[in-house]
């Protein structure tokens, strides 16, 4: 998708018609979907990289598993 929009303004530089108001329009309109989509991929890297993080171990964490664990009986 991002290709295909930067794909157009090259296509329309090539041609000439970007030296047209309707060129000039359609290659505003392909380069802000281009645009559009290219953030919406890095946005979306970006949640699955946070994802991807392991979750560190809290002191409370270990700490509640070590209150759970049976005390010896004194006799």
């Amino acid at each position: 998708m991002i290709l295909g929009g930067i794909g157009t303004a090259v296509w329309l530089f090539a041609t000439g018609q970007a030296g047209t108001v309707d060129g000039l329009f359609l290659l505003l309109t392909a380069l802000l979907i281009a645009l559009a989509f290219a953030l919406y991929v890095m946005f979306m890297i970006r949640r699955a990289m946070e994802a991807a993080k392991p979750v560190p171990q809290t002191a409370k964490a270990s700490a509640g598993a070590a209150a759970k664990a049976p005390a010896a009986v004194q006799g």
